[in-house]
């Protein structure tokens, strides 16, 4: 005999003066049949994807792991993973062909497009769809954004950027056609307000604020109200997905205040955000965190810094700026800074990656049911070419991915084969994508090991 019990719906919203705050899957969103049958409820249907853009190459020397199949040794780039090893899979010689003649430009362009850029300086710029807008075109349709995109840089820059091709190829990750890009965001604020409030105008924010201390404060009513309807362990997990939501708003207040104080801000840094290049992008990648915690989207494409970056790192001892150090000419001290460059980004997405393993949802992790390519659209930054590219993927176990492995091909291989592997995960199958050749199926393939 099944036992029926009433569920409240995934798409629960607490709503306040201009606020909708979704909730994290709770046990009272799955009723007693899902064991037996697939509903919308299911969290192994909740599968996210992510993308996130680390710029300019690497020093493929210090990123290759030494062992093949098996991860069991970290490269020195890759250590900071070490905690979250088992779920992550690093493959080696993939390649973007159509990112040649081998520009910056190029390198963001085709990442998560595999396509050729139109050579153009002009507004008649054209590339191709990507593939995190084909995921949010089947998968991001019943969230309430389709797909999320970010940066940590400002995108001001207008016309011709780099050998002839125009601005727009290096500040857009994320396209929804090959003749539209989509904007990333880079300021917490107004990521946050997308998430959680009505948006509108700074104007409108501003004032928005002022109305109140906190978001949460205005949904508190409804928070009781929901509470006594939940068990225990229900009862816990809304506590600690809201305080979650306070400490990331607050960080953000207290970001915004210190900006008066700072006399010198970065130039690609939107006023307002945290001064520290980490601070900020862990404020990021949390807000990354509520966004799928909450379904609020199931795709994020997040971009570390623009292609031509000059910010430097001083925080970790690199005050030289990023793009002249990548143009080496095999300077040893000029390479190890990259490579510590290199190992910082890594670092932050693995306090990202141990986020999700530490956040329960349905039976594993949000980890476990979300999917994230981490990489670069260029190998070695000092030729500008396009092969061996630094590839991480992570997550995935719903999907049966196995972790803790190192994929070696012998002869370069699309990277495009990797994104029609990623959406078939995730729901949505296509015979080819770009320039595929076939799938990565050692992903899936515990056998393979």
């Amino acid at each position: 005999m099944i036992v029926m019990k009433k569920s409240l719906p995934r798409r629960l919203f607490l709503r306040g003066l201009g606020t909708t705050l979704a909730l994290p899957l709770l046990d009272a969103m799955i009723p007693s049949m899902t064991a037996l049958a697939k509903t919308p409820a299911d969290p192994a249907r909740l599968r996210r994807l992510g993308f996130v853009y680390m710029p300019m190459g690497c020093d493929v020397t210090r990123w290759t792991p030494p062992g093949a199949n098996r991860l069991d040794e970290l490269s020195p780039t890759l250590s900071p993973l070490a905690s979250v090893k088992d779920h992550v899979t690093a493959i080696t010689n993939l390649e973007l062909q159509n990112a040649y003649p081998g520009t910056h430009a190029t390198s963001n362009a085709a990442f998560l497009s595999a396509a050729r850029a139109r050579w153009t300086e002009s507004t008649d710029y054209y590339l191709g769809t990507t593939v995190d807008q084909i995921a949010a075109k089947q998968i991001g349709q019943e969230t309430q954004l389709p797909s999320l995109e970010l940066a940590m840089d400002l995108l001001a820059t207008v016309g011709q950027c780099d050998n002839g091709y125009a601005c727009v190829y290096q500040n857009n990750l994320s396209w929804s056609s090959p003749t539209t890009p989509l904007p990333a965001e880079a300021h917490p604020r107004i990521v946050f307000e997308r998430l959680f409030g009505d948006g509108g105008s700074i104007a409108d924010r501003c004032a928005a604020l002022r109305k109140r201390a906190s978001l949460l404060d205005s949904v508190t009513e409804e928070m009781a109200r929901l509470k006594n309807q939940l068990g225990p362990a229900d009862r816990a997990k809304v506590s600690q997905y809201l305080e979650t939501v306070r400490e990331v708003e607050r960080r953000i207040q207290k970001a915004e205040a210190d900006t008066a104080d700072n006399k010198l801000p970065d130039l690609d840094r939107p006023v307002g955000v945290p001064a520290s290049y980490a601070d900020h992008a862990r404020l990021m990648f949390d807000l990354q965190v509520l966004a799928l915690q909450g379904d609020v989207t199931r795709v994020i494409t997040f971009q570390l810094a623009r292609e031509t970056s000059t910010r430097a790192y001083p925080e970790i001892g690199v005050s030289d700026p990023h793009h002249p150090l990548t143009h080496h000419g095999n300077d040893p001290e000029k390479i190890a800074k990259v490579a510590k460059i290199n190992q910082f980004h890594v670092s932050l997405f693995a306090e990202f990656l141990a986020k999700l393993k530490a956040t329960p949802e349905g039976n594993g992790s949000l980890l476990d049911h979300s999917l994230y390519l981490y990489g670069s659209g260029m190998g070695n930054p000092n030729v500008h070419d396009h092969t061996n590219l630094p590839i991480l993927v992570a997550g995935g176990a719903a999907g049966k991915m196995g972790g803790g492995r190192h994929i070696r091909y012998e002869k370069p291989t699309p990277l495009a084969n990797l994104h029609l592997t990623l959406l078939e995960k995730v729901g949505v199958r296509l015979d080819a994508f770009a320039d595929s050749q076939g799938k990565v199926d050692e992903l899936f393939d515990p056998l393979s090991l």
